[in-house]
């Protein structure tokens, strides 16, 4: 009979899901032709590009004075200037007004997240318009204490400066109307600006790819390249290819890192455009610094696997072996760094950025401890840490053709002081030594008109050749007309061009080397279907096998999967607790997980599902369209790996506690025998249990449980602590907005507790 009833069960919940799905499948359909149509308006009708958008001319700027062979700019990343902690303001004021002053760079990047958005106790999240007034009238400030044309300075939109912004321009928009870019009518999301020196050109891309409509966070965590933003890049990187007479550098900025990219419709990236132009670094920010300092990632065109197109284990990837061409018009190699830098927020730091004939390489201040008085910063030879390979070693190979690049170390030296010497020294650090080799005086190259110190001093280069890539370190020290010495930082070097392999922690790889836009849809089928078999197999196997499988069985023949497929079966027979998880995990696939407010102020309100938030189109009111995907696996990922699967484990796990105590109860009263019982007389307790009767609960007695029940307060808390903040973030009421979604699990854990608290 418990068979006929079990198959019949899941015969009607089959043929209910096989139901419901068609709407599922729909609405995905639907998500995929709303998404096609949006981008064949934005690219000009049928899914093609009908007219190539006109080349935007970029500004050059003519570098003029010495040292023509470098040029150096500034960026500063996540300053999140917030009404409710004016200390970072006050601080940016003070310190980074007189730091660009001593620099002098000839550009500003500030790569997002100028304002912070959030609410004074960081749950509510959304635009305030006093942080951008601050963050305007600081920036005024700033440029004014350091002498440099605000036509220098760039500043991009980050998530939180994007955060219920409905839309780009409108009311709520405050980065169009308060930022730099804005105030200067840089409003396109792609903008360009060359460098030019009398030896090269240095191409500089900053590129906006907030999502086109910003829901309040925590979903809005990617960026959204789309296929035209892509397209623009791919133009503005092109823009000198046509031009021969002088060597191109290219560098691109932006906020996010290419992890937290998504791809665009079409399925590309913006790694895939980076490569084609053989860009030399990405610059970004985005992630602070609390995962860790070595947020950088060399990317190259050798990848081939699925498993390399989603993950990438270190720094440096395990290229390939290629041959060397130095014949004139070789190709280029595929290949660009990826530097994420420091935040403003919490660490000050700041980040110089060189380009020395070619040779990219930056220095990261800490502006937290102390105003720096002097800086020093090393372009050749390269950190063999944060080198390029293929361009490093095909430099070495064909230094015939830079000679002169190779010829002298070189640093720049930043101070507020004259600099009465500056020292390049040389360290040999072979197993168990560290000898200097080599100690020199630089000397400064003067012109007639000098944008800052450049120190040069020759060496034998090839002496120090060598097939360790850090055997060799350099370190330079100035010291100013006060006696006042500073260091550079040691670096390893390597003439050969081979690459220092530096491994990742585990936090630093969690945020660089996953592609997560990429991971959401696996992981989060892989959970729910995973979930789905471990309700549905252990119904399923009392059907097909006469073996029944209880804590009696498992204890005749111990094995894993018997004692697996015993809890699971124990669940099974809680009726209620069972259903119910079920069917929570079939609410989650098909219905709305809760009704918010998705963007800063006014009546329209969303509802969340695992494919995003779905909102009206403000092009047509009977629409639908699906945004912040993938960012609501924030939400989602969490919810499902932290609260749904250990509710399913510790109910299984009461139930199977339930079911040991029982047998131990009927071991006990079998043991007794009760001659001097009678019905009128209360029977003795044997160990905490009333013979013949329901067994007394005690929690010494049932140690197990009262670990359980903790668990489940540990889960309720977790729960409840994520729902009181998506309750502060979208303006929700449990009970209206989201009743299932919150409700549902505290419930069956309650249940849960109550069925297995006796053995009756």
């Amino acid at each position: 009979m418990t068979s006929r009833v079990s198959l019949l069960l899941i015969s009607v919940i089959l043929f209910w899901l096989s139901l419901i799905s068609i709407p599922t499948l729909a609405a995905h359909r639907r998500q995929d032709e709303l998404f096609h149509e949006e981008e064949e308006e934005e690219m000009g009708g049928e899914g093609l590009i009908t007219s190539q958008p006109e080349k935007w001319q970029g500004r050059v700027i003519k570098v003029e004075g010495g040292p023509e062979s470098v040029i150096w700019v500034v960026q500063l990343s996540d300053l999140h200037f917030s009404v409710h902690h004016p200390d970072r303001a006050f601080d940016f004021r003070n310190i980074v007004g007189p730091a660009l002053s001593m620099i002098n760079p000839s550009l500003v990047l500030i790569t997002g997240d100028l304002t912070d958005g959030k609410s004074k106790d960081l749950l509510t999240m959304k635009q305030n318009e006093g942080d951008w007034l601050e963050y305007q009238n600081v920036m005024e400030d700033v440029i004014k204490r350091s002498g440099l044309d605000k036509s220098i300075f760039f500043d991009l939109r980050g998530n939180h400066d994007n955060f219920g912004v409905p839309l780009v321009g409108g009311s709520f928009d405050f980065f169009s109307k308060y930022s730099i870019n804005g105030q200067l009518g840089r409003r396109k999301n792609v903008n360009s600006i060359t460098l030019e020196t009398a030896e090269r050109r240095h191409l500089f891309i900053g590129l906006d790819s907030t999502s086109r409509t910003g829901v309040r966070g925590p979903t809005n965590l990617f960026g959204h390249p789309t296929d035209e933003l892509l397209s623009q890049i791919d133009i503005q990187l092109s823009q000198w290819d046509s031009q021969s007479e002088k060597p191109v550098t290219k560098i691109a900025f932006g906020h996010f890192p290419l992890s937290f990219s998504a791809i665009s419709h079409s399925r590309k990236s913006l790694k895939d455009v980076f490569l084609k132009h053989s860009v030399s670094a990405y610059l970004c920010g985005h992630l602070h610094t609390k995962f860790g300092k070595n947020l950088k990632r060399l990317h190259m065109s050798d990848q081939k696997y699925l498993f390399s197109q989603l993950f990438q284990l270190n720094i440096h990837q395990f290229p390939s072996q290629r041959t060397v061409n130095c014949s004139l018009g070789a190709p280029v190699p595929k290949e660009f760094w990826e530097w994420e830098m420091g935040d403003w927020r919490k660490s000050r730091a700041m980040r110089i950025t060189t380009v020395d004939r070619g040779h990219v390489s930056y220095v990261d201040i800490d502006l937290k401890s102390e105003t720096k008085k002097t800086i020093v910063l090393p372009t050749f030879p390269l950190d063999s840490r944060f080198m390029s390979t293929f361009s490093g070693h095909q430099s070495y190979e064909c230094q015939h053709k830079i000679l002169s690049s190779f010829g002298t170390v070189r640093t720049l030296v930043f101070s507020v002081s004259p600099i009465m010497s500056v020292i390049a020294r040389i360290y040999d650090t072979r197993p168990g030594t560290s000898d200097l080799v080599m100690e020199t005086p630089m000397t400064k190259l003067v012109g007639e008109k000098t944008r800052g110190d450049l120190y040069a001093a020759p060496w034998n280069y090839q002496a120090f050749g060598d097939s360790s890539p850090d055997r060799f370190w350099l370190e330079v020290e100035a010291i100013d007309i006060m006696g006042r010495s500073t260091l550079s930082e040691p670096r390893p070097f390597s003439i050969n061009g081979l690459t220092v392999k530096i491994s990742w922690t585990w936090k630093e790889f969690f945020v660089m080397g996953c592609q997560w836009s990429a991971l959401y849809y696996p992981i989060l089928w892989i959970v729910i279907y995973s979930t789905i078999l471990i309700l549905l197999i252990p119904k399923v196997i009392p059907i097909f096998s006469v073996r029944q499988y209880s804590y009696k069985s498992f204890i005749n023949e111990k094995g894993f999967l018997r004692g697996v497929a015993w809890v699971l079966q124990d669940l099974c027979r809680i009726t209620m607790v069972w259903l119910g998880t079920l069917g929570y995990v079939i609410y989650l696939i098909l219905c709305p997980w809760f009704i918010g407010q998705v963007f800063t102020d006014g009546e329209d309100r969303g509802y969340m599902t695992y494919m995003g938030w779905v909102i009206k189109t403000s092009k047509n009111s009977g629409k639908h369209e699906y945004i912040g995907f993938p960012d609501i696996m924030v939400v989602v990922l969490p919810h499902l790996l932290f609260v749904v699967l250990p509710t399913i484990f510790v109910t299984a796990a009461l139930a199977a506690e339930r079911s040991v105590y029982k047998e131990h109860f009927l071991l006990l009263s079998g043991k007794k025998e009760d001659d001097d019982c009678s019905h009128n007389r209360k029977r003795p307790l044997v160990h905490g249990v009333q013979e013949g009767g329901r067994p007394k609960f005690h929690f010494r007695e049932r140690w197990i449980r009262t670990l359980l029940l903790l668990v489940c307060l540990a889960i309720c808390w977790k729960h409840f602590n994520n729902c009181w903040g998506l309750m502060k973030a979208y303006e929700m009421n449990l009970f209206l907005d989201f009743p299932v979604y919150g409700l549902s699990i505290p419930l069956l854990l309650a249940y849960t507790v109550y069925k297995t608290r006796s053995i009756q």
